[in-house]
């Protein structure tokens, strides 16, 4: 009787020592799943702090400039460009056309630098004039062109309502700010963007304030 319950208990013995490597298979299955889902949200948020820095970075460096055309008489026009970021520019090139015609716009030549935070003024009133004419009633827009950390950038067109007669300025009001901030003209390699042809810009900011919002 004695030999039978031994060879029962030792049975038992086996049996449990025999379950001691499946338990602890699940066990280490039970605690890499645990892991592993830890590690997915470290990663994640992770992710999302590299995004909210970056976005950060990119709203306190990325170049921003804003552009005010500004009457101060009759005559004189004060062109006055701010730059909203962080990092320093240099001006290259200021240009404003008539919306209403395809024709050439009116090209300022710079080469200024532009610290973040300031702002730069000139004043175009006697070449604006020339331009549009002395009877004019219509649309305008300006556009800047600069470098910025090794690549050149170009504004989106500020769009203002003009009215000249006799060759006095009698009203210059802004209508509508761009949808974009700036675009890469050419990059740090020098290479190029697909240009834009003066067409396709001239029928671009032509279009009404509430279509291009819709787009």
């Amino acid at each position: 009787m004695h030999s039978i319950w031994s060879s029962s208990h030792a049975g038992s013995v086996l049996n449990v020592i025999n379950y001691i490597p499946v338990v602890a298979t699940v066990v280490t299955c039970v605690l890499s799943l645990v892991l592993a889902r830890a590690t997915l949200r470290y990663s994640e948020a992770t992710d999302k702090s590299l995004q909210l820095a970056r976005e950060e970075f990119e709203r306190e460096w990325m170049p921003e400039l804003h552009i005010k055309l500004q009457r101060k008489s009759a005559s004189d026009v004060d062109a006055v460009v701010t730059h909203l970021a962080k990092a320093s520019v240099l001006l290259q090139l200021l240009q404003i056309r008539k919306l209403s015609h395809a024709g050439a716009s009116e090209r300022f030549v710079l080469n200024d630098p532009l610290v973040g935070g300031m702002t730069w003024a000139d004043n175009i009133g006697g070449r604006l004039i020339a331009a549009v004419g002395s009877e004019f009633e219509g649309p305008i827009a300006a556009a800047a062109t600069f470098y910025a950390a090794g690549r050149m950038f170009r504004t989106d067109w500020f769009r203002f309502e003009l009215l000249v007669h006799n060759g006095s300025i009698l009203r210059l009001e802004a209508t509508a700010l761009p949808a974009r901030r700036v675009r890469v003209v050419h990059d740090r390699d020098h290479r190029s963007r697909r240009p834009e042809p003066v067409r396709g810009l001239a029928t671009d900011v032509s279009k009404p304030a509430a279509q291009v919002a819709s787009e």
